[in-house]
């Protein structure tokens, strides 16, 4: 478990957060969500300890282990990618160190037997013997053959780096797993498998993420960050949504019973407060017009972005015709079509065929056989995979 005592944090004038009392307790999923710029990323950096609050505590349970997945992908360049996903238990890895001086010692002496004994036995405790073979397996599901298990993180692509990092904050089940947009970077096949790792993961989970169809899947609690404070609601992204919306209707229509209820009162006292019969009735009306409450609704400070896609003309009903088209190497008889107000996407095992496929749709390589047109009225958009234009 991980408690925030009144926790409140504040650089120069600026307070960041104020009176944060919040609890995460295990076997839950918390997602952490609010507007850019709202301290999403600051706070997770609260609970890892790399900041210290400027008032109040954060409290973790002894004994338990937290794993918070790494931003920088370039960290562990000098090591291979088995040793950068085993760091991720840091005990582990000082155990087999230690372990590797002392018996590496010329004079190995009785107190070194000793003091190894007390290291495997450690060692055994906490599962080392089995922690290599975890992490293969852990690289293997994520799409890092054994191949690569034991090439040097600096030679690795980008997008494999991301698996490795996630690999290493997931490995040997922490007690506290820490994730900062982690489907960032991350192709549709490895995010599901992410949704379904933490789906059965028994422990605490607390994520940042933007992604609200990976928060509706994970999430068993959604803690708002706006205005300087974080609230917690139970359920998923959409129950928070509707939640949310559901008390804004309600602090809306309270006041707007409490606006009529003034009036009504002000209306009777401006009338009867010079009247001696009614001056008693005037005077309860003025008490309880002091008494009435109005709730204090602020604009939520989280935008909604959208792209407005306006096409200069109206598009046909076939958008785009494919019929058998092969590039060998890739893929062979593909054959779809794309309707008007179609969303289509494409997956794939392997990310340069869907390249390819696409590149062929622009016209920027040619298919060995095949047929492809697009519709007559159709103007095309594309963002490649990698632009360096």
């Amino acid at each position: 478990m991980i408690q925030c005592n009144n926790v409140r944090l504040q650089f120069g004038g600026r307070v960041l957060f104020d009176e944060v009392n919040l609890k995460f307790v295990k076997g839950n999923c918390y997602g952490i969500i609010g507007a850019n710029g709202a301290g999403k990323s600051t706070f997770l950096k609260l609970l890892a300890g790399v900041i210290e609050p400027s008032s109040g505590d954060i409290v973790i349970d002894k004994g338990e282990r937290m794993s918070v997945l790494a931003q920088n992908q370039n960290a562990y360049d000098d090591l291979t990618v088995l040793e950068t996903v085993m760091g991720g238990h840091k005990r582990l890895v000082e155990i087999m160190a230690e372990k590797d001086a002392l018996y590496a010692k010329p004079d190995f002496s009785e107190e070194d037997g000793i003091k190894a004994g007390d290291l495997e036995n450690e060692f055994l405790e906490i599962g080392g013997w089995e922690a290599e073979g975890e992490a293969q397996s852990l690289l293997s599901e994520l799409g890092i053959d054994a191949e690569f298990h034991y090439v040097q993180m600096a030679d690795m692509e980008p997008k494999a780096k991301v698996k490795v990092l996630l690999a290493r904050a997931l490995f040997m089940n922490p007690d506290i797993l820490i994730l900062d947009e982690p489907t960032n970077n991350l192709d549709a096949k490895t995010v599901n498998w992410l949704e379904n790792f933490l789906l059965e993961f028994e422990n605490t989970v607390i994520v940042v993420s933007h992604n609200r169809y990976f928060l509706n899947k994970i999430c068993t609690h959604i803690c708002d960050v706006d205005f300087s404070k974080i609230n917690m609601y139970v359920g998923n992204y959409d129950f928070w949504y509707e939640t949310s919306q559901l008390l804004a209707r309600q602090a809306k229509e309270q006041n707007k019973k409490a606006e009529a209820r003034a009036k009504e009162l002000q209306e009777f006292i401006a009338r009867f407060s010079a009247n001696a019969s009614k001056s008693k009735q005037a005077t309860s009306r003025k008490k309880e017009l002091e008494k009435l409450e109005f709730v204090d609704i602020k604009p939520s400070s989280r935008k909604y972005p959208y792209i407005d896609f306006r096409p200069s003309r109206e598009v046909g009903n076939e958008v785009l015709k494919v019929e058998k088209l092969t590039k060998k190497g890739y893929f062979e008889n593909v054959s779809f079509t794309v309707n008007k107000e179609d969303k289509i996407a494409f997956l794939s095992d392997k990310a340069n065929v869907i390249t390819m496929l696409f590149k062929i749709l622009m016209g920027e390589e040619d298919a060995d056989s095949g047929y492809m047109k697009w519709g007559s009225t159709v103007t095309v958009g594309y963002l490649p995979e990698n632009n360096d234009a």
